[in-house]
């Protein structure tokens, strides 16, 4: 797949339709020393002018592209060389950016595109990634407070923002005796917070005991928990997955997870850990958080997780405070800033009630390169002692620009809008008796499908005489018209409860209303087709 084949050059670099301009190759005075130029303040900024450049024209001309790219497997390592070059090449920048152009954007995923609907936002802004070149710029590793004082507690400071900018309680925060750090990903976080819990049990009920551990989730729960569960040493065997049911909109019911812990206890096991979830990728589902703490609170203190990576950024917006009631009773908390808060990736957000469990699980010994007179004496935090890595990044600097640069009334904005946009997609949909909306929409995912035709009805709404794997059929189909359409949407599927559904989730930083009218309009178009084949093939 090319490139948009109206990528020219105007006037030096200004571009036409969104196209990305070729990149300037200049004349330099070569280096008199091969390492003369790997960090020189003019060499930095002369590439570093075309790199800004180059990423504008990108998202100037992101719509230009399809969404998602049209390639087999191998096909950039068929154009790359087998081996890295010896030696640079002249204006080997320029020319790296070059291939960028031409050879891997044309390959990738344009996550940014407006016309993105299929995964949760992967959030782009402008202070976001400025943010990202200014911590890369300084490129500190801020494992423990001496390492980078105020990298510490800049992280220190925006956790506490944020938090209280998410409505989060007091109790989670360092201020009222909790704290955070800020991670890659939820994945990371679910992990620490499952070790802390672990050994935590473990230095109660002693060691030996680790194979009668148990931890709870939903059908609808991420992979990522049982993913950690493996990690953190729980047999398969002893992560429970309770199911769903469409009646309860698919959230993890405290009846059926007191049964399930009973069972557990009853059996000599031990209740460890829960993982809830606010917001699951599937369709948004909210677990019911207070409730399930008072069921956990029953078996002997298990470990509450709240795992909101997506929907934890709707939290900023007092109309959605409710999906939490009851996080005041919960171990840690955690979500994503980077799908949905503008804070590029990756920023992972973590709270937790008792900071020591974490110390305590995760914590090291501190040898003597890493300690400082300094902080002789403080009860300092050492970020180290808060996950599995040592080396860390300075991802509280992004964090602290974007919430300095839009406040947080400009966040809540950025998310109103998306779920605007969402609900009009919902009340889209429902306006066309061929579709029907699955789930309810609580942020900004709308979860539908097409109803078999009305002539082969006869199981029930929405389910045509060939049954469920009839209609899931016909909307496998659908979704792969819609994202096969080169100008079209992006937009993947799920199966709850035995039910095929198309997703279309809106939270990209471009995304404007006629984004969402026009990916209706190919949905509408796709189905008619679909619709008419079938009624001649009968």
């Amino acid at each position: 797949m090319a490139p948009p084949s109206h990528c020219h050059t105007i006037n030096g670099g200004a571009t036409r339709n969104g196209a990305i301009p070729a990149v300037e190759t200049t004349t330099s005075t070569p280096a008199t020393s091969d390492t003369e130029l790997l960090l020189d303040a003019d060499e930095f900024r002369r590439l570093g002018h075309q790199v800004v450049d180059f990423i504008a024209d990108y998202y100037a001309c992101l719509g230009d592209y399809p969404v998602h790219p049209s390639v087999t497997p191998g096909f950039l390592r068929r154009q790359l060389p087998a081996d890295a070059p010896s030696r640079p090449e002249p204006e080997a920048f320029a020319a790296a950016l070059r291939d960028v152009r031409d050879l891997i954007l044309p390959g990738v995923t344009h996550w940014q595109s407006p016309r993105h609907f299929a995964h949760f936002p992967a959030s782009s802004s402008t202070v976001g990634a400025l943010g990202e070149a200014l911590a890369a710029g300084i490129n500190v590793v801020p494992f423990t407070w001496a390492a980078s004082p105020a990298a510490t507690e800049l992280e220190m400071v925006v956790v506490d923002w944020l938090g209280r900018a998410l409505h989060l309680p007091e109790s989670l925060l360092f201020a009222g005796g909790g704290g955070g750090t800020i991670l890659g990903t939820s994945c990371e976080a679910i992990l620490c917070a499952l070790v802390a819990a672990r050994d935590r049990k473990l230095a109660e009920i002693g060691a030996r005991r680790i194979g009668d551990l148990v931890v709870y989730c939903s059908d609808q729960t991420h992979f990522a928990f049982r993913k950690a569960a493996r990690i953190a040493g729980i047999p398969r065997e002893h992560c429970r997955e309770i199911p769903t049911c469409r009646d309860d909109v698919f959230a993890l019911s405290p009846t059926a997870l007191h049964a399930a812990m009973q069972a557990d206890v009853d059996a000599g096991l031990v209740p460890l850990f829960l993982c809830a979830t606010v917001g699951t990728t599937q369709t948004t589902a909210v677990d019911p958080v207070r409730e399930l703490c008072a069921v956990a609170a029953r078996h002997g203190g298990v470990w509450v997780h709240v795992d909101a990576a997506y929907a934890g950024s709707a939290l900023v917006c007092p109309e959605f405070r409710d999906v939490i009631a009851g996080a005041e009773a919960v171990d840690s908390l955690s979500m994503n800033a980077h799908k949905w808060l503008l804070a590029n990736n990756d920023c992972c957000a973590m709270w937790v009630a008792a900071p020591s469990a974490l110390v305590a699980a995760l914590g090291t010994e501190q040898e003597y390169i890493l300690r400082d007179a300094a902080a002789e004496g403080h009860d300092v935090v050492d970020y180290k002692d808060w996950g599995t890595t040592l080396t860390r990044r300075f991802r509280a600097l992004k964090v602290w620009l974007v919430l300095r640069c839009y406040g947080v009334e400009g966040l809540r904005s950025h998310v109103r809008s998306h779920v605007a946009m969402a609900a009009a997609f919902e009340a889209m949909v429902r306006g066309d008796e061929r579709f029907e909306v699955v789930a309810p929409r609580r942020f900004a995912l709308v979860c539908f499908r097409l109803r078999s035709p009305p002539e082969r009805l006869g199981v029930g709404v929405g389910v045509g005489v060939g049954g469920e794997k009839a209609a899931n059929e016909l909307n496998r189909r659908l979704l792969e018209e819609v994202n096969a359409a080169s100008s079209g949407p992006y937009m993947s599927s799920a199966m709850v409860g035995g039910v095929y559904m198309l997703r279309c989730a809106i939270g990209s930083t471009l995304t404007e209303e006629r984004h969402v009218r026009e990916a209706w309009k190919v949905v509408q178009e796709r189905a008619t087709s679909i619709l008419n084949v079938a009624k001649t093939s009968r």
